[in-house]
């Protein structure tokens, strides 16, 4: 249900608010050009936002202004007029002041633009880093799965230009996964909190303007998630095997995916949908494995985990990271912390395993927020995951009851494998679950 009008005018003047503070934040107090530059529009975007939004509050007569003309200008000021600034003035042969604080992308651009790069000349987008002659240094790797090098084959392919700049190529991209997602979800009303949430937020769209990779991984997990209730568990376990290889990131959705499949269609669509998973990371990992798996294993596999030759500088001063930076107590305090965080998701997955699409969304939003809260190690730009996953979990829950059943749907009296008739129950049973409706915008 939506929210009553006053209700909504007091959640947006509080998202508008807080999401001023935060881009002017970084307008003025930012280290790095590309933020400085997005701190600016955005704070020009969300003041506009904002004032609307005022002017409505207060209007005595019938509200005339749309709730979704706000979101339509933030979303332009504050994410497509900066990221078009930063595409046009980027050229390889200028830099801003001293490297890489005034470079007008952050270095995930130009290493996913070196990957595809790589992958043309030499099978691999793994650089060898041996043959540097000196200790290796975070930027010299590309810790993503093959899947992400797609992002930079513009710009290796074309040359250098503003519409062959990675960023153009994951926002684009982003929006064509979301619109499948949604057609795949039966086009719901999308709530505005929503759209607030997981398109027009600062951490969205500053992510968008300056870097861009962690948007389409997060596309693509909504997509998994409707397919997997809405089409079947072959194309869901095609969607989780791109993603997987895109970034370790999106591991979790395999596992919450898995979960979901059990619950509503039994073990036989579990094993189609691992078979499909298994089948599509080894048609995208394997050529580059095959060519040099030691350097596969080291950008991929060690360096997230902070086992590589050169360490991660994520050091965001989150809880879990201020408290490992009291001593080795306080380190294992937050290991024990984010353990026990690991085992309330387990328990909560297996005592109420997810129904729907905004089930999976839900579990995914609370199990990375928690997880990039208490990590030793983290970035608070990754707490864009939960926020726009939350914004995903609210589109689901608005999404109409499904007209027919696919093959091998589960029925509320379990599961089968699609030699049993439909029954009403199952025509009408809306693909929101009790857990989400009650949080909807």
């Amino acid at each position: 249900m939506e929210p009553t009008p006053r209700r909504a005018w007091r959640l947006d003047l509080l998202f508008y608010g807080v999401s001023l503070v935060f881009a002017a934040g970084n307008a003025i107090f930012s280290e790095f050009y590309g933020y400085r530059v997005w701190g600016n529009f955005a704070t020009a975007g969300y003041l506009v936002a904002l004032v609307l939004t005022v002017l409505q509050a207060v209007s005595t007569t019938r509200p005339t202004i749309s709730r979704w003309l706000p979101v339509g200008v933030a979303g332009l000021l504050a994410g497509v007029v900066p990221l078009l600034v930063l595409v046009f003035v980027r050229d390889p042969r200028f830099v801003w002041g001293n490297w890489p604080w005034s470079f007008p992308s952050q270095p995930e651009v130009w290493v996913v633009e070196r990957s595809a790069r790589l992958l043309l000349e030499n099978g691999t987008p793994y650089p060898d880093l041996g043959l540097l002659g000196r200790p290796p240094h975070p930027d010299d790797y590309t810790p993503y799965g093959p899947s992400m090098t797609v992002f930079g084959l513009p710009r290796a392919l074309f040359g250098d230009g503003p519409f062959t700049d990675a960023r153009i190529a994951f926002a684009v991209a982003t929006v064509l996964i979301i619109a499948l997602a949604l057609k795949v979800a039966g086009w719901p009303k999308v709530p505005v909190l929503a759209a607030q949430l997981a398109a027009v937020s600062p951490l969205t769209l500053l992510t968008i303007v300056v870097a861009g990779d962690d948007i389409p991984v997060i596309a693509l997990t909504m997509l998994a998630a409707a397919l997997a209730f809405r089409v079947g568990p072959a194309t869901s376990g095609v969607a989780v095997g791109v993603v997987i290889t895109m970034k370790l990131t999106a591991l979790p959705a395999l596992a919450v995916v898995a979960v979901a499949l059990i619950a509503t269609r039994g073990w036989r669509a579990l094993l189609i949908f691992f078979g499909t998973v298994i089948i599509t990371s080894a048609l995208l990992v394997l050529p580059v494995l095959l060519v040099d798996p030691p350097a596969f294993v080291e950008h991929v596999i060690l360096y997230p985990a902070g086992l590589g030759e050169a360490g991660s500088p994520a050091a965001s001063p989150l809880p879990g990271h201020l408290i490992a930076q009291l001593g080795p107590v306080g380190h294992a305090a937050s290991l024990a912390l984010l353990a026990a965080a690991a085992c309330a998701i387990i328990a909560w997955l297996v005592v109420r395993p997810p129904r729907d699409p905004a089930d999976v969304m839900l579990r995914l939003a609370t199990g990375l927020g928690a997880a990039i809260i208490l990590a030793p190690a983290t970035r608070w730009g990754y707490l864009v995951y939960p926020l726009a996953m939350t914004g995903a979990m609210l589109v689901f829950s608005a999404t109409p009851p499904k007209a027919e059943r696919k093959e091998g749907t589960r029925t509320a009296a379990g599961p089968t494998d699609g030699d049993h008739d439909v029954t009403h129950d199952d025509v009408n049973r809306p693909i929101a679950s009790p857990d989400t409706r009650g949080i909807q915008a």
